[in-house]
């Protein structure tokens, strides 16, 4: 097991962010719900804790404390904000509302240079977003830093290693940040920064070997990322062992079926069953607008197709391999899914799942447990961009491991209105032609994360040649992002938009109008459906 760090979590907005600064500091960590039973935190070995801001005040009636198999390990610990309040309230430090609230950018007086923050120059720019702040330091510490609004705004007891910082250095707002988390983890708790793809892989595959032995799995693929990446894991780990399958649903980008049976196959090395549901998705979407509708009916359709080729392959299997295998788990029992850290963080915890439901989860949602598969989760405490790192390690082709974002239900709930095929075909040459634009640019990496079109059901009048036309309207979107719960619209150059508008109104049919969108998240999302 890799050295590692435990985060524990109050309810703050960046608090996965935290954990993101951490790894790409090379160093394990794991974030864990302040109230986790201690055995499960414990479980991790941790060298230090980090403890996450949060929107209580120490003072609220039931407010969230700080366990005391925390203070008893004798570890580093570092407070964020609410972390930092609540250990110098814990500590016997004093608390209280400031008179002015401290939120968005401020300028820290170093005071003592002294870790975490040993190493930085004054004064420091940071991110505040606090109303309470200590007034009185714990028995042992001493002021680090300060700023207008917090007399204490950095504190530290050298001793027992224990600091706590007002501001937030994980959010990119505080330039410093990464190293000042990176100088606790490592210098402080002596976490050693192996963390990398190659142990991430040689770790992954080593679970894998142990959990399917001589089994036999099965894996969904779409061509998206994680999927590609859990399955060649699992791949690299047990072979053709792997079986996996591709449905296509017809809703997919232009070439895109083509290219992911060229990657398993080929590239890859892996059995791959590819089915062709496009006229079964598209009969089901018949005369269907709803965006909620759609999704239901696509990730209904997609759970139906996937079980019938599945208890197809089991039924060979048993069939053919009943002789070499007498445990029914060796007959395809495990299901491989590509489930990420992120949506395991998000998934947890009553106030996660009562927040309003803007729309269903762009990704088709989980198999039924009665399929009776065991699940296989390779990703499941990586985050996006170490799923790509790993993907490289395993010799993926930067063009699926880089690959636009995509939404489970495809193109379905880009073709606003009803879907058909011809209007499909539409949107997928759209789509082509601004995915090609932005690449021959060199606009796809970097500070675009996300670019796609869209076809709306809106028809205007146009002019080509001599004739009047009366045809749909594409909307392209295009967005920059760290992290996808917020975004702003790209500022492409005008004249690479002019080149794209220019094509799809002369080589797309019935399409006489682009228009781009330039609203930011929020108060708009992402995806238009």
């Amino acid at each position: 097991m890799p050295d590692s760090i435990a985060i524990l979590d109050y309810g703050s907005q960046y608090s996965q962010l935290i954990a993101r600064r951490v790894r790409e500091a090379h160093v394990y960590c794991e974030l864990f719900p302040w109230d986790t039973p201690a055995e499960h935190v414990l479980a991790l070995q941790p060298k230090g804790y980090i403890l996450s801001g949060g929107p209580n005040s120490v003072y609220d009636a039931g407010a969230p404390t700080l366990p005391h198999y925390v203070l008893d390990s004798g570890l580093p610990i570092l407070g964020l904000c609410y972390g930092m309040q609540l250990l110098a309230h814990t500590l016997g430090g004093r608390v209280a509302a400031s008179a002015q609230r401290e939120y968005g950018p401020a300028q820290l007086e170093i005071t003592n240079f002294k870790p975490p923050i040993s190493n930085l120059e004054s004064p420091l720019s940071v991110w505040m977003s606090h109303a309470d702040r200590i007034e009185q330091l714990p028995p042992g510490f001493e002021t680090l830093a300060r700023s207008d609004n917090s007399p204490i705004a950095a504190m530290g007891e050298a001793k027992r290693r224990y600091f706590g910082l007002q501001f937030h250095p994980e959010v990119k707002h505080t330039p410093h940040g990464a190293g000042i988390l990176r100088n606790f983890v490592v210098e402080a708790c002596g976490a050693k920064p192996e963390w990398t793809p190659g142990s991430i892989v040689a770790g992954a595959v080593e679970k894998i070997q142990a959990q399917v032995g001589s089994g036999r799995a099965i894996a969904g693929v779409s061509g998206g990322v994680d999927s590609s990446v859990a399955a060649a894991l699992v791949h690299r780990a047990i072979g053709d062992q792997l079986t996996c399958v591709f449905v296509d649903t017809g809703l997919l980008r232009q070439d895109e079926p083509e290219e992911v049976v060229e990657t398993f196959r080929r590239t890859l090395g892996a059995r791959l069953i590819a089915v062709n549901a496009a006229e079964e998705f598209l009969d089901a979407l018949a005369g269907v607008t709803d965006p909620e509708f759609k999704r239901k009916i696509i990730g209904e359709k997609f759970i139906q197709v996937f079980k019938r080729e599945a208890l197809k392959l089991q039924t060979s299997n048993s069939q053919s391999q009943i002789s070499n295998y007498q445990s029914p788990i060796t007959h395809c029992g495990y299901l491989v899914q590509g489930t990420i850290y992120p949506d395991v963080v998000e998934s947890r915890g009553p106030e996660r799942r009562a927040a309003a439901k803007i729309k269903t989860h762009h990704n088709v949602g989980g198999l039924p447990a009665d399929l009776g598969f065991e699940l296989v989760e390779p990703l499941r405490y990586l985050f996006k961009d170490e799923v790509r790192e790993v993907g490289l390690e395993l010799g993926l082709a930067e063009s699926l491991v880089w690959r636009q974002p995509f939404p489970g239900p495809g193109l379905a709930v880009r073709c606003l209105g009803e879907v058909t095929w011809e209007r499909l075909e539409r949107l997928r040459a759209a789509d082509a032609i601004l995915l090609a634009e932005l690449g021959a640019a060199n606009l796809l990496r970097g500070d675009t994360a996300q670019a796609f079109a869209v076809l709306l059901p809106v028809r205007s009048v146009g002019v080509m040649g001599d004739g009047r036309t009366y045809h749909e309207t594409i909307a392209i979107r295009a967005v920059t992002t760290d992290d996808f719960m917020t975004a702003d619209f790209a500022r492409l150059p005008y004249d690479v938009l002019a080149r794209v508008s220019s094509r799809i109104v002369n080589e797309v049919q019935a399409i006489n109008r682009v228009v781009y969108d330039i609203s930011s998240k929020p108060p708009a999302t992402i995806e238009w459906e």
